[in-house]
């Protein structure tokens, strides 16, 4: 048993596609977790000028603004409700994690493949071993992924 790292030659196609596949899942995730925390920082603001407009006590009547205090409000629950909908439609936190969780796999991978630690200690064929394992983590991914559109299928009627 040798205690020499594997030789990881990113000029490899199946290295190659490992990188690949850790970059674009990581920039999904990283992706996924931006717009899930703009969208939830927006609603929390809404929801949160919504009671101060409401303990304002201003009379219409006073107002010169067009559009009146009960308006905005309504309008800010209006928006909250879109916002809601769309990470519903879109499930940008579940699909952030699960793309965080595959890349971590994946990088998971890689060490060990690199420090031929763990199942590569003891491989046949390590590269071809890597090779298996990480396309089995691409497949558990899509499925995970395909379970996630199941509710909007359902919901909606029509496919995702």
């Amino acid at each position: 048993m040798s205690t020499t790292p594997a030789t990881y030659d990113t000029s490899d196609p199946i290295i190659a596609r490992l990188e690949d596949q850790i970059n674009w899942y990581d920039a999904k995730s990283s992706k996924c977790q931006k717009m899930y925390k703009w969208i939830k920082g927006i609603e929390i603001v809404a929801a949160a000028v919504i009671p101060f407009l409401s303990a304002l006590h201003l009379s219409d009547v006073s107002s010169h603004l067009p559009i009146t205090l009960g308006t905005v409000t309504a309008l800010l629950g209006v928006l909250i409700t879109i916002l809601e909908g769309v990470l519903q439609l879109n499930q940008y936190q579940q699909i952030w994690v699960t793309y965080r969780a595959t890349c971590e796999a994946l990088k998971h991978e890689k060490y060990t493949y690199i420090a031929k630690a763990g199942v590569y200690a003891t491989a046949a064929d390590p590269r071809a071993l890597l090779a298996e394992r990480m396309e089995t983590i691409g497949s558990q991914e899509n499925t995970k992924w395909a379970s996630l559109q199941q509710p909007q299928k359902a919901a909606t009627g029509k496919p995702a």
